[in-house]
């Protein structure tokens, strides 16, 4: 498995709408402020989904980074979630099989434009988000 230098970093869809609500989620309840951010726009976030096999042109999935490994579709969904304070009883649903949490995760990240929206130019956080991205 390739392995990445930088830890606890989520790559992301900087024009999908539902993408960019995802990062201010996480961003809003990740108090120890573990979690970085790039979008998959950028030339960090284009050089991370190449490594690891991501058309950053017509990506089908976010990741993120958690020890040393990238997480794609579900597992980074989960293992995101699972990090975060009261959050920890998502980590029963990877007991569900991947091809089946995959699945829905395909279903909705190939209709997120036609259902969220997306953005003309990439998201751009606030100041203080500004400090956990990567570009």
């Amino acid at each position: 498995m390739t392995k990445w230098p930088d830890d606890d970093v989520i790559l992301y869809d900087g024009v999908c709408v539902f993408c960019s609500r995802w990062v201010r989620f996480v961003a809003t309840r990740d108090v120890e402020r573990r979690f970085r951010f790039t979008a998959i726009q950028s030339a960090y976030g284009t050089r991370l989904a190449q490594t690891f096999g991501i058309d950053p042109h017509d990506p089908d999935t976010n990741a993120v980074v958690h020890g040393g490994t990238a997480w794609l579709k579900s597992d980074a969904a989960l293992t995101v979630l699972s990090l975060l304070p009261g959050w920890r009883w998502v980590r029963m649903l990877f007991a569900v099989p991947k091809p089946l949490r995959d699945a829905v995760y395909s279903l909705v990240a190939r209709n997120r434009y036609r259902i969220f929206g997306k953005y003309e130019e990439c998201f751009v956080p606030d100041a203080e988000m500004r400090a956990r991205v990567i570009e």
